[in-house]
């Protein structure tokens, strides 16, 4: 499962202590969370953004940049934040199958990412040639339409086998 941080979140005193205990009373296990923020959330204090990442990620929980290749930072946040996965976002995964230009684009993100030891989620698929292409750079998770379209809680338990 995975939850998006805001840029409030990572600023508020005390958030991950909290965060943890709410976890903890839930049941659901640590490892099992992924906690996502996006780069717009880490802009106005990338300090305090690693920090509670790695406050976060320490106590078992898994950390996704989500939403990467859209804001100003993206290669401080690679280097500096302490991250188990990076979400290429759908706008550029929208374009893959457009120009070369565009595959070259994702391929260098999913080449970055990977090289650093980061898996990588594309996100926004919508059609198998997206999903070829993503596939053949060495993007192995993708999320979309292609998938699924959004899902009630029955769907959702129903599509991963669970009752």
């Amino acid at each position: 499962m995975s939850l998006n941080l805001t840029a409030a979140d990572i600023t508020r005193p005390g958030f991950a202590a909290l965060f943890l205990a709410r976890v903890d009373e839930s049941g659901f296990p640590r490892g099992r969370l992924t906690v996502e923020i996006t780069e717009t959330g880490l802009i106005e204090d990338l300090a305090a953004a690693s920090a509670l990442l790695a406050e976060l990620r320490g106590a078992g929980c898994r950390v996704a940049i989500d939403d990467f290749g859209t804001g100003y930072s993206s290669l401080a946040y690679l280097k500096s934040l302490p991250l188990d996965y990076v979400k290429i976002d759908k706008s550029l995964v929208r374009d893959i199958d457009g120009s070369a230009r565009d595959r070259v684009v994702v391929a260098g993100a999913i080449t970055m990412a990977r090289s650093l030891g980061l898996a990588v989620i594309a996100e926004g698929v919508e059609t198998p040639s997206q999903l070829e292409l993503l596939a053949a750079g060495g993007c192995g998770l993708y999320q979309g339409f292609l998938f699924s379209e959004p899902v009630n809680e029955t769907a959702l338990l129903d599509l991963v086998g669970k009752e």
